[in-house]
């Protein structure tokens, strides 16, 4: 039998700790997300099928979105199988609904956010992007926001309902996923406080948009 070594039991421990907390502590909804595999010494690649794969572990496969659950039992043994999966957050409905960007303007935005004094929640961060965790938010409300902007650069992205964000700690083919702003639960509350949409839109879409190629080019 294979030994595995101690940084990576530690590291299955805590994503299968980190997906049992955001569901049955937090009440959003998860579901494994695909592993990925060695290929030939080369980049790792996802396990599912598609060997195109732009977004290599970084997305629900076997079972798929729709099996996203808040149920201790089900997330256990999803893991407790499964210990290398991305922990994948379904959002929208009763969760938190996101926004993400690439990574030079994540930050760019963050920084002018903070220098503004606005309060920003939960900041999911990999090499390649960063994404914004919000309150909810439906359909015509977000199709208001868009419509007051002069222009949406196609970069900056929006996971609403049937979308996801994958969560740390999980490593996926864009690279590690860590917490730029750790989640804060405020006493007599049960989740993370999340902020509005339209208090980060505008900083986001000026960072995207003078970020190099106008925010234009999509990178994951």
């Amino acid at each position: 039998m294979r030994e595995i070594p101690g940084r990576q039991r530690m590291t299955r421990w805590a994503r299968r700790t980190a997906a049992l907390t955001v569901a049955t502590e937090w009440r959003w909804p998860v579901v494994p997300g695909a592993e990925l595999r060695e290929s030939g010494g080369r980049a790792a690649a996802c396990a599912c099928p598609r060997a195109d794969c732009v977004v290599p572990g970084a997305h629900p496969y076997d079972p798929g979105l729709l099996a996203a659950t808040t149920d201790a039992r089900m997330v256990r043994w999803w893991w407790n199988s499964r210990p290398d999966a991305p922990v994948v957050l379904a959002t929208g409905g009763q969760a938190p609904c996101a926004l993400s960007l690439p990574a030079a303007a994540g930050a760019q935005a963050l920084s002018s956010l903070d220098r503004l004094g606005v309060r920003v929640g939960p900041v999911v961060a990999t090499p390649s992007r960063f994404t914004f965790l919000v309150a909810a938010y439906d359909l015509a409300e977000l199709g208001e926001l868009l419509y007051a902007q002069d222009h949406v650069p196609s970069s900056l992205r929006f996971h609403g309902s049937g979308g996801y964000v994958t969560l740390p700690p999980t490593v996926v083919g864009g690279g590690r996923a860590r917490w730029e702003r750790t989640p804060v639960v405020r006493r007599g509350t049960s989740a993370p406080w999340l902020p509005r949409t339209e208090t980060l839109l505008d900083a986001l879409v000026e960072a995207t948009a003078t970020a190099p190629g106008g925010g234009n080019r999509l990178t994951y």
